[in-house]
């Protein structure tokens, strides 16, 4: 299975479009969306070309091939504009023999971790690209598509046959790795 991860979109059109641009040159199977789709939040500035409306219904083309979380930025009244569920605080995925946690980052982290043994845990919130191992856990971020921090690229990653792969939103070039076997 071949998955596309990506977070903290942010209402950005500009930055979702490419994100669907990729998305298609891609072809993964799913793409799986770490929270924080449509507001910006009171912390960011306003990213490039803001307009959650947009960004809606670009993400709602695609929305059977899409897997969300909620954010800390994002709420009820969000999910009204997505056709797809994104208000879950973390779902498992088991994918190749692989159990994955799913979640935004701002409720459970490698400080407030999920009550679990082993597994690999993909988040988003801090917008900066992340491998570590924290108690036999691996935790992932694909940092943001639209406003990254830390000097970092815009970015997203992919998976594909046990291997994480994070790619510049921009160019597709791969930028770091991490394989799980």
């Amino acid at each position: 299975m071949k998955l596309m991860i990506a977070s903290d979109i942010h209402g950005s059109a500009y930055y979702c479009e490419k994100l669907i641009e990729a998305y298609k040159d891609e072809r993964p199977d799913k793409l799986l969306l770490l929270g924080d789709y449509l507001y910006h939040g009171p912390r960011n500035d306003l990213p490039d070309e803001y307009d959650p409306k947009k960004v809606a219904a670009m993400l709602n083309e695609i929305s059977m091939e899409c897997i969300g979380v909620r954010g800390n930025c994002d709420s009820e009244v969000d999910q009204m504009m997505l056709e797809f569920p994104m208000l879950a605080d973390y779902l498992p995925l088991f994918i190749d023999g692989l159990t994955i946690y799913v979640t935004h980052g701002h409720i459970y982290n490698q400080k407030k971790p999920l009550p679990l043994k082993g597994g690999i845990v993909l988040y988003g919130h801090t917008h900066v690209p992340t491998s570590e191992e924290t108690d036999g856990v691996i935790y992932l971020n694909p940092g943001s598509a639209s406003i990254p921090k830390q000097d970092s690229k815009h970015s997203y990653m992919i998976y594909e046959n046990g291997a994480f792969c994070w790619k510049d939103l921009l160019d597709k070039e791969i930028y770091k790795e991490y394989k799980v076997r």
